[in-house]
């Protein structure tokens, strides 16, 4: 819930204001860095989508290994 009221102001962005945060993004790191950082990021997703699929898998099971013992 706090990550989605973090990233509110999101909805409002423009075309105008995408294009001055690539741009920025792109002086910062330069373009050959951009691939790389965003393999990294995409990874740090899947990993982090990956862990909470396993934790909601593991509580699921142990509601239902709850439930069979009763």
């Amino acid at each position: 819930m706090y990550f989605s009221t973090v990233f509110l102001f999101l909805s409002d962005l423009g075309g105008g204001e995408m294009l001055v945060i690539v741009s920025a993004i792109l002086l910062l790191f330069g373009a050959d860095k951009l691939p790389n950082i965003a393999r990294t990021v995409g990874r740090g997703m899947r990993e982090f989508k990956d862990a909470t699929n396993e934790i909601k898998h593991e509580l699921e099971r142990s509601i239902e290994d709850d439930t069979k013992s009763k």
